[in-house]
């Protein structure tokens, strides 16, 4: 039997709360039946990231698709001289950009941001492509191994399957975080994908599922980590409905669903519309609403019915302000220290949120915590970020 490594995140007070921003198409009043009011564009999108930052969430996640939406790394850059506290993490598709460029686009930005820049790493097939998953999932290793090199080595020398490298580096190459640049958040259930997490990345994104199952994926984790003498942090990504009480947060996640009940052919058709609708993570989620009582909840407060009809994250924390908090309070007791929330319309849900319970937790960001602070920046103590 393999011994339990003690999971790191139980050891750190507070949690990174995070909210979403829809680069994507996926905002929306109604699940199946899309609003142009809510499509993909600078206004509506920048409102949401602004949104966020005015009322205090840490981080927002800047999601990556090549089938429809923005441009990810664009749109950060844009947004990013507008932005006053709140961290950005960034998608990036692995392969996309030739590594020492996208190198100096991620330290590019990092300096503007003034190291509030995070990266979440996507090992996705590229546009017109098919590669087996542990083919991509090599792929993503050598990039990332190529952008630490760039970001803090005046040479690049790499050779590896995909990519032989070997080039000095300048100093725009540097990221403005110190101690190796921004920190890496990855998302990945096969065995390929977990062994990378291990080896390289610092948070590892979870999608909702039941607690016992969400412990046996960070046990796994932290025990492949520690084969790389390393440590691994743990988020989760999960949709929110708060409201004053627990029967209006219940009628707002039914009304939500009113054009996909009675047509379960149009949310199947919505869920394998998306790229990563044959994924093991996706699987996941569908054994997880297989699980779930005829009301969609599989636990208390944690409604699966949103999967019905949206590939990847398919649950949502659903309650009244007291109920949602305890919940929060569960995952972080298992060790859970990120949270990137979501919710219909976003920029509401967002609002909803900070209202009724973000005043209520403590928070930080995680690159304060595990100590990215710039060489420049002062040389402040060990959580001095954190608010109440």
């Amino acid at each position: 039997m393999t011994e339990s490594i003690k999971i790191r995140s139980k050891d750190i007070e507070g949690a990174e709360v995070a909210w979403f921003a829809p680069l994507c198409n996926g905002d929306d009043e109604f699940l199946g039946a899309h609003d142009p009011r809510y499509k993909s564009d600078w206004s509506n999108t920048s409102n949401v990231l602004l949104t966020a930052d005015r009322l205090g969430y840490r981080n927002i996640l800047c999601p990556s698709s090549y089938q429809v939406g923005q441009d990810t790394l664009t749109f950060a850059s844009a947004i990013a001289p507008l932005t006053s506290n709140i961290n950005i993490l960034t998608a990036i598709r692995c392969g996309e950009v030739h590594p020492p460029m996208l190198g100096r686009t991620i330290a590019t930005l990092d300096h503007i941001l003034k190291g509030r820049l995070t990266i979440n790493i996507i090992s996705s097939d590229l546009p017109g492509t098919k590669l087996e998953s542990a083919a991509r999932y090599q792929r993503s290793r050598e990039v990332i191994e190529i952008l630490k090199q760039g970001w803090t080595q005046d040479h690049i020398n790499f050779k590896g399957e995909f990519y032989n490298l070997e080039l000095d580096t300048t100093a725009p190459l540097k990221t403005y975080q110190q101690n190796g640049g921004p920190l890496l958040y990855f998302g990945g259930y096969s065995p390929p994908a977990v062994e990378l997490c291990a080896e390289h990345c610092d948070v590892y994104l979870m999608w909702p599922e039941t607690t016992e199952r969400l412990q046996e994926l960070m046990q796994n984790m932290s025990n492949k980590a520690a084969k790389y003498n390393r440590t691994v942090d743990f988020g989760l990504r999960v949709h929110m409905i708060v409201r004053e009480t627990e029967e209006e947060a219940r009628a707002v996640a039914q009304k939500l669903m009113k054009f996909i009940d009675g047509d379960e052919d149009k949310g199947t058709e919505i869920r394998e519309r998306a790229l990563d609708a044959k994924s093991y993570g996706v699987s996941r989620q569908a054994e997880m609403r297989e699980m779930a009582e005829d009301d969609g909840f599989v636990e208390p407060h944690l409604w699966t019915g949103i999967g019905r009809a949206r590939s990847g994250c398919g649950a949502a924390i659903v309650g009244n302000p007291d109920q949602v908090l305890q919940k929060l309070r569960e995952y972080m007791d298992l060790g859970i220290r990120a949270f990137i929330f979501s919710g219909y319309p976003h920029v509401s849900e967002c609002r909803l949120f900070a209202q009724y319970v973000l005043p209520k937790l403590k928070t930080f960001s995680m690159p304060e915590v595990q100590g990215r602070r710039p060489s420049s920046a002062p040389d402040t103590p060990l959580g001095s970020g954190i608010r109440s």
